[in-house]
C-alpha cells in the first residue's frame, strides 16, 4: 500500500473564503485538532501577509508536536526570511515558496518572460533551501500552463533544491482526465536523484475538486491538499475528508493508506464549521447532517436487514456516535474535565474554570447537555478570548404600531460600556439597529441563519450572520451561540460588526 500524506491548508487558503476570520486562539485549536486528526503538514499561514498571520504560524510552530508546519513565500526573499523567522522554532519545519507559470498570469500579473520566471524559480528556490530542510515549489495555475514549459519550471525547482512539488489547479479548471495525465507526464519526465513527492491542489470551480484530487493520486501523487469542509477561495478547496474516507472505503481502488485518523473526523469538521462560521449543509458528503439518514421506505427496509445495503460509510467510521457520559445540572467538575478531554480537549486550570462556569449556567437551562453543547461551548469561549469587544445587555420591549425597541451595552476592550438604543420592525431589527448605532457604522446584513445545536425545546440556538460593508463590499461573519436566540442573535452581530470597525481602524 502506497502512504499518501494529507497537507491541510484550512489556515491559509480556507481563511480565504469571504467572511473568515480566524484568530490565533482559534487557529491553535484547529490546528491541535487537525494534529489529532492525522494531518502530515499543516500551512500555518502566510507569514508576510500580516503581523496576525506571522503570530498565528509561530505559535502553531511552538505547539505542533508531530506534524510539519508550513509557511508560504512568495519567490522574493523578504518572503522566505519572514517564514524562517515564524518557523525557526517548530520541531518540523517547511517552506512553500510559489510563482505563477501560466502565460496569462505572467504577462499580467507578473509581468514576466518566461526566462525571468525560470530565473526567480532557480534563485529563490535556492534561497529557501539554505534556510529549510524541506521545500515545496508551487507552479501556480499550472493547469492552464503550457505542458512543456511547466516540466522546466518544475525541474528548475528541483535542482535548486524543491523535493516537494504541489501542482495547483489554482481556479478549478481542470478535470479528472486532464489533471491525472498531468500528474504521470511530469513524474515520468522529470530527472532527480532524490525522491521527489508530487502533490495535488485543486479548487473546486467545477465541482471536480475531490475528482481530480483522487485522479492525481491514481497517477502517482503522493501527497493531497485541502482544507476542511471544502472551505476556501471562491468555491473552495478540495475537501479532505472526502478524500480520506475515499481512500479507506476504496482501498481495494486505490491500494493507498493514510495517517488520517477516520474516528476525529466529524469533531474536526465540526471545530472549524464553527470558528469559521460556515455551517456543513446537510447533504455534504461524509460528514453532512443526512450522510447517513434514510428517507425512502425502501431505503430504510434495507437498512434496517442489513445497513450495507444502502450505507457504505458507517457513521462510528467518521466519530458519529452517541453520548455516553451524559451530562446535567448535577454534574460535578471531574465529569466535565473528563468529557471535555474525551472530546479532545487539554484546557488549563484557567480554561477549566471559565468553560465549567458557563457549563452550569447552561446546565441550569438545559436537561441534558450533549457532545454538540460542548463543543460549541468551548469553541465560543476561544473566539470569546480575543474578542475586544463583549456584548453585556441586551433589552427588549413592545412600542405601538407593531414595533419593537431594544436597548443594547457593549462593552470594549478599555472596560467602557456603550449603550444604545432604536426600534424595529421586529426584535431582532431593533437589536441590530442598536448595534450598529454603538458601532457607528451602517453594514448590510446579507446573511442570517439559526441553527439548533441539538433537537429539542431545550436546545441551544447558534445564530450565523454575515454582515457587508458597502464602501468596500468586504464580507464578515460573526457566530452567536446561547439557550436565548435573541442573545445569540446579538452576540452574533456583535462579533461580526467588531471585526469590521477593527479593520476600518486599521485601515
Amino acid at each position: 500500500m502506497r502512504k499518501i500524506q494529507f497537507f491541510d491548508t484550512t489556515l491559509r487558503d480556507g481563511e480565504q473564503t469571504p467572511g473568515v476570520n480566524f484568530n490565533t486562539n482559534e487557529k491553535v485549536q484547529i490546528a491541535l485538532q487537525l494534529e489529532k486528526w492525522g494531518i502530515d503538514t499543516i500551512e500555518a499561514g502566510f507569514p508576510i501577509a500580516s503581523p496576525g498571520d506571522f503570530e498565528a504560524v509561530q505559535a502553531i510552530a511552538k505547539v505542533a508536536t508531530k506534524m510539519t508546519v508550513a509557511g508560504l513565500a512568495r519567490c522574493q526573499k523578504k518572503d522566505i526570511d519572514r517564514a524562517y523567522e515564524a518557523l525557526k522554532d517548530a520541531k518540523h519545519s517547511q517552506l512553500h515558496v510559489f510563482l505563477a507559470t501560466s502565460d496569462v498570469h505572467m504577462k499580467y500579473k507578473l509581468k514576466m518572460t518566461r526566462e525571468e520566471v525560470l530565473d526567480s524559480i532557480k534563485e529563490h528556490v535556492s534561497y529557501g533551501k539554505e534556510r529549510f530542510d524541506k521545500v515545496q515549489f508551487s507552479p501556480e495555475d499550472a493547469t492552464r500552463t503550457d505542458k512543456e514549459f511547466l516540466l522546466k519550471a518544475v525541474q528548475t525547482a528541483i535542482d535548486a533544491g524543491a523535493t516537494i512539488i504541489n501542482v495547483p489547479d489554482t481556479v478549478g479548471y481542470s478535470n479528472p482526465t486532464e489533471y491525472g495525465a498531468l500528474f504521470a507526464y511530469l513524474i515520468e519526465n522529470i530527472q532527480s536523484e532524490e525522491e521527489i513527492i508530487f502533490s495535488s491542489h485543486c479548487h473546486d470551480d467545477l465541482g471536480m475538486a475531490t475528482a481530480n484530487a483522487l485522479a492525481a493520486i491514481e497517477n502517482g501523487a503522493k501527497r493531497v491538499e485541502g482544507a476542511i469542509n471544502g472551505i476556501g477561495e471562491r468555491a473552495g478547496n478540495t475537501a479532505l475528508e472526502e478524500v480520506a474516507v475515499a481512500l479507506h472505503i476504496r482501498k481495494d481502488f486505490y491500494e493507498c493508506e493514510s495517517n488520517i485518523v477516520l474516528s476525529e473526523t466529524k469533531r474536526t469538521s465540526d471545530i472549524v464549521a464553527r470558528l469559521s462560521g460556515f455551517a456543513v449543509p446537510k447533504n455534504k458528503a461524509v460528514i453532512g447532517g443526512n450522510a447517513y439518514a434514510h428517507e425512502s421506505g425502501i431505503h430504510q427496509d434495507g437498512v434496517l436487514k442489513n445497513p450495507e445495503t444502502y450505507e457504505i460509510i458507517t457513521p462510528q467510521l467518521v466519530g458519529v456516535h452517541t453520548n455516553s457520559l451524559p451530562l446535567g445540572k448535577l454534574s460535578g467538575r471531574h465529569a466535565f474535565v473528563t468529557k471535555m478531554a474525551e472530546l479532545g480537549y487539554e484546557l488549563s486550570e484557567e480554561e477549566v474554570k471559565n468553560l465549567f462556569k458557563k457549563f452550569k449556567e447552561l446546565a441550569d437551562k438545559k436537561k441534558q447537555i450533549t457532545d454538540e453543547d460542548l463543543i460549541a461551548l468551548q469553541a465560543d469561549e476561544v473566539r470569546r478570548s480575543e474578542e475586544t469587544y463583549k456584548l453585556k445587555t441586551v433589552q427588549l420591549q413592545y412600542v405601538s404600531n407593531g414595533y419593537q425597541g431594544a436597548v443594547v451595552s457593549i462593552e470594549d476592550d478599555n472596560q467602557e460600556v456603550h449603550t444604545a438604543s432604536a426600534i424595529g420592525a421586529g426584535s431582532i431589527q431593533a437589536i441590530y439597529n442598536s448595534i450598529d448605532q454603538i458601532f457607528n457604522q451602517q453594514p448590510r446584513l446579507v446573511d442570517y441563519e439559526i441553527t439548533a445545536l441539538t433537537s429539542g425545546e431545550d436546545a441551544q440556538a447558534e445564530v450565523h450572520v454575515s454582515i457587508e460593508c458597502e464602501a468596500t463590499k468586504e464580507r464578515i461573519n460573526g457566530i452567536g451561540v446561547d439557550f436565548d436566540v435573541l442573545q445569540a442573535s446579538a452576540e452574533a452581530y456583535t462579533q461580526a460588526s467588531a471585526i469590521l470597525k477593527e479593520k476600518g481602524e486599521r485601515k
